[in-house]
């Protein structure tokens, strides 16, 4: 205790009330000793020895490490360790730079990289692009035309800065996992035969099952997280500090309430309520807005093949608003921009929580792919049993100065609890990364309300087959259709249905294509501005329950502006071609479509031809 009790006293610096005086790369020599300071437990840091062995110049493009060995009876225990990222390193008591590197795996010494202190002072003092939209947490939209901002147009400008989390896809096809796969390639995949590597991010996740947790590795490990299953989701602020502090736990707070999901490491140098922070970049997100915390450490988890810090936030504080090739900057005046999730859970008694609350940060990668692990999270816990299961999760979600739209999300889970994963495809997920990161302007999630509906049964119907009641029909008849179709359990039954075949295919045979519904998904116009886009996200497949029959239509569609004209003829397309612009009107392919209502979800698809006959009048 009396190590603890006295750091403020004789190593000021790690409260980050003075200017630091640091120390140059070119003064570093072979053999140099100091010291450094990180949290082994609880929110106080301690010291710990370090030696230097040598500087690596040119490590990365204009950037020195310094390689060291750091001699302590934990760390000679765990040697290089996920978490400590960002630790000062003191020599010849002045700052040297920040515990960041490690060696790939099943180092058998405690050695590490430090990232030099003078590139992280830098990016700390980076200022925050103008209008940029994250700064002061609530800061008012770009104006129309600027940068990011609102101003319609044919070809919409990208906000500034974007870093590597960007969207690159066309506005309205967002997917979660395809996007992870964009932002791993931006940061180039990790060579095992390299053997110093950025430590990489302890992910603590809290209130998670083993699918949903399967899930979030799947998406966050290829970016540089390790995520773990340890708890988290403290809301207790007692014995934590006020302000961050050097050698101090950081934490990156991505999700909070029942379910939370935190990135851990530690403070290098805190000055004027900013801090530099890990020594590498998180995800080199460039200007960002992600909430911050102050960290308290449990232990640090001891593993042959890498070893991590296990903690939990101790005081919220602030945002992380750069994230650097050198080091993230988190900004104690900032206040990032959140939304709350709520989810109500029913059909399920003795359900261990019907009735779930969460703040996801909001951000263009972040909200979409923590909304749909949240998700999968709620229903793993909600429906963990060896049984069938059919489940709805109808969602509201609200967009600032845009309205609210709503979503339904469904499944059948055969003989187990649905697929964690399922939620990252899902529509609700969809939308929020369409929106979030839509090309025209910078949009806001304002909350996101959901039900989730259970029921213990295959509500599944199978498809077994079809047939026509008749092999001709009249144009402008019906042909009848019968649906052979199956459950779990009990016999398989018929089900006629009729389809109204228009005059128009008068003398053609008629290829009939019958799918589930929510398979069949309506045409709709490329978005040309914000409000378009929200509006094509609530065009509904169809009714869930249904069946759909399509069939071809002579003439084409076009879609415009916002705007769907299924059927044209060929002398109108004509007229709506710019002969001016390469920009006009999308065509397509028209279809009949008839929505047939059932009691189940169908699974399966066939076809079927029929003779349209002329009538002679």
């Amino acid at each position: 205790m009396g190590l603890l009790t006295t750091l403020g006293l004789t190593i000021p610096l790690a409260r980050g009330d003075a200017k630091p005086r640091t120390i140059g790369v070119d003064e570093i020599k072979d053999g140099m000793k100091g010291y450094g300071l990180t949290v082994f437990k609880g929110t106080e840091p301690e010291r710990f020895d370090v030696e230097v062995i040598g500087v690596l110049h040119n490590f990365r493009p204009s950037q020195e490490l310094i390689l060291i060995k750091t001699p302590h009876p934990r760390l000679n225990i765990t040697r290089a360790v996920r978490g400590m990222s960002g630790s000062p390193i003191f020599l010849d008591g002045r700052l040297a730079g920040a515990y960041s590197y490690m060696w790939a795996a099943f180092g058998v010494e405690p050695v590490a990289g430090v990232t030099p202190i003078a590139p992280m002072l830098a990016e700390m003092n980076r200022p925050i692009p103008p209008g940029f939209w994250p700064i002061e947490g609530k800061a008012p939209l770009p104006p129309a035309g600027a940068p990011g901002g609102g101003g319609g147009g044919k070809r919409p400008a990208r906000g500034p800065d974007g870093g590597t989390t960007m969207w690159d896809g066309a506005p309205g096809t967002y997917d979660v996992e395809t996007h992870a796969r964009q932002i791993a390639d931006r940061l180039g995949a990790r060579d095992a035969s390299r053997n110093l590597i950025p430590a990489a991010t302890p992910l603590m996740l809290g209130g998670m099952g083993d699918k949903a947790t399967a899930y979030v590795k799947k998406i966050f490990e290829p970016l540089g997280m390790e995520p773990m299953q340890v708890g988290g989701g403290n809301t207790s602020t007692v014995g934590a500090p006020e302000h961050y502090v050097n050698g101090g736990a950081l934490g990156v707070q991505l999700v909070s309430g029942d379910v939370s999901f935190m990135g851990l490491g530690t403070a290098t140098y805190a000055e004027g309520g900013k801090v530099s922070a890990f020594g590498h970049p998180m995800m080199d997100a460039g200007n960002t807005s992600l909430p911050a915390t102050i960290g308290r450490i449990f232990w640090i988890y001891a593993s042959d093949q890498a070893s991590s810090k296990i903690g939990e936030s101790a005081r919220p504080l602030g945002a992380l608003v750069q994230d650097r090739m050198s080091s993230i900057t988190v900004d104690e005046k900032v206040t990032a921009p959140t939304f709350p999730v709520h989810v109500d859970v029913t059909g399920v008694d003795g359900a261990p929580k019907k009735t779930w609350n969460m703040n996801v940060a909001e951000e263009r990668f972040m909200s979409a792919s923590l909304a749909a692990a949240a998700f999968g999270s709620v229903v793993e816990a909600t429906v963990n049993e060896k049984r069938d299961v059919t489940w709805s999760l109808k969602s509201k979600v609200w967009f600032r100065g845009h309205g609210m739209i709503e979503l339904e999300d469904f499944g059948v889970a055969i003989g187990g609890m649905p697929d964690s994963g399922d939620f990252g495809h899902s529509r609700v997920a969809r939308a929020i990364g369409d929106v979030l990161n839509n090309p025209w302007e910078h949009a806001r999630v304002e909350k996101v309300e959901s039900t989730l509906a259970v029921s213990f049964t295959r509500d599944l119907w199978r498809l077994r087959g079809i047939e026509l009641k008749d092999s001709v029909v009249d144009a402008g008849g019906t042909a009848r259709i019968v649906l052979h179709l199956s459950s779990y359990t009990g016999p398989t039954v018929q089900k006629t249905i009729d389809v109204r075949i228009p005059t128009e295919l008068a003398g053609k045979d008629v290829e009939l294509e019958i799918a589930p519904g929510y398979e069949v998904v309506p045409e709709a116009s490329a978005p040309e501005s914000l409000d378009q886009l929200i509006a094509n996200e609530t065009r509904q497949t169809a009714m869930p329950k249904s069946i759909c029959v399509s069939y071809k239509l002579p003439q084409q569609g076009v879609a415009f502006n916002g705007h769907v004209a299924p059927r044209l003829p060929s002398f109108a397309l004509d007229t709506l071609r710019s002969q001016t612009s390469d920009t006009g009107p999308d065509t397509f392919t028209s279809y009949g479509r008839t929505i047939v209502p059932l009691d189940r979800y169908v699974e399966g698809r066939d076809k079927v031809k029929v003779k349209v006959r002329q009538v002679v009048r």
